[in-house]
C-alpha cells in the first residue's frame, strides 16, 4: 500500500525500536496505525532501557517462540537470524532450543509431588520414598544442590523413585556444546523467561529459577527486563490475526 507520511514514521520508528518489520506490522499499520505506534514503544521498551545486549534479548525471544507452549515459527525463524547477527554461534542458539526442551519437565515436577502426597493419603506403603539415599543417590542430590542451590520437594521424590531418569534429567539441565557453551548467568535468565512465559507459566520453578539468579549475582534490573520480554508473546494474536484480516479485506475489495 501507498504509505502516508505519517505511517513511513510510525514505520521508521518501530524498524528502529524492533529491529524488524513483516506481514503482520504492516497490517497493523494499514489498519491501526495508533496501536503499531503504541506498541513499538512498548515492545521496544524493555531492550531499549534493560542492561541484556542485543544478542541476549535475542536468544531469549528464540527461547520463547521455541517453546512448545508456544510454537511460534515465523518468530523463531526471525530471532535466531538476529540472534546470529547479533554474535551468537550455531552451538549456542541450539543450546536454547535444548533448554526450551527441558521445559517439557513442568507437568513431571508437579506430577511427582501430587504422586507422592496421593500415596501417603491412600496408605500406600512406599519404601522408596522413606529409606535413607544410597550413596548414588547421594551424589546427584549434591550435583543437583551444587548447581541449582535449592533441593526442591520434586527433585527429592524423582531421585527416590526413579534414580536412573533423575540422573538423565539432571544431564538435560546442563547439556551444552562444551566449547561453546553460554555462561550460567544466561542460562539463568533464559530459563526465567520460559518459565515466566504466560503460555506455560511454571510459578514454582519460577521461583526456584528466581532465587538461582539472585544468588548468581544476576542484577535485578536484568531479570526484570527478562519478565517484561515475556509478555511479548501476546501480540502474536496481531500477528497471526492482521494478515488475515487484511486478506479477508483485499478479497472484499478486489
Amino acid at each position: 500500500m501507498t504509505l502516508t507520511a505519517e505511517q513511513e514514521r510510525l514505520k521508521a520508528d518501530y524498524i528502529r525500536a524492533r529491529g524488524y518489520w513483516t506481514d503482520w506490522t504492516e497490517a497493523i499499520l494499514r489498519f491501526s496505525p495508533g496501536f503499531l505506534d503504541l506498541y513499538a514503544r512498548y515492545g521496544g521498551y524493555p531492550a531499549a532501557q534493560g542492561p541484556l545486549s542485543p544478542r541476549m534479548c535475542e536468544l531469549i525471544y528464540v527461547a520463547l517462540d521455541a517453546s512448545s507452549t508456544h510454537l511460534f515459527e515465523s518468530g523463531l525463524r526471525l530471532h535466531m537470524a538476529l540472534a546470529v547477527k547479533h554474535g551468537a554461534t550455531p552451538a549456542q542458539v541450539m543450546e536454547v532450543l535444548a533448554m526450551a526442551t527441558e521445559q517439557g519437565l513442568g507437568g513431571t515436577r508437579v506430577g511427582v509431588e501430587i504422586l507422592a502426597e496421593e500415596l501417603q493419603a491412600a496408605g500406600r506403603d512406599v519404601p522408596e520414598l522413606e529409606a535413607p539415599l544410597t550413596d548414588a543417590q547421594a551424589a546427584l542430590r549434591d550435583a543437583w544442590t551444587g548447581r541449582f542451590g535449592d533441593w526442591p520437594r520434586h527433585a527429592e521424590v524423582l531421585l527416590r523413585l526413579d534414580p536412573a531418569y533423575f540422573a538423565l534429567v539432571l544431564d538435560l539441565s546442563a547439556f551444552a556444546d562444551p566449547a561453546d557453551r553460554l555462561a550460567e548467568a544466561d542460562r539463568a535468565l533464559i530459563r526465567l523467561a520460559l518459565d515466566a512465559c504466560f503460555t506455560g507459566l511454571n510459578a514454582p520453578a519460577l521461583r526456584e529459577g528466581m532465587r538461582h539468579a539472585i544468588r548468581l549475582g544476576i542484577d535485578w534490573r536484568a531479570i526484570l527486563q527478562v519478565l517484561q520480554m515475556t509478555a511479548h508473546l501476546g501480540v502474536h494474536a496481531c500477528a497471526i490475526g492482521g494478515p488475515a484480516l487484511a486478506a479477508i479485506v483485499d478479497r472484499r475489495t478486489g
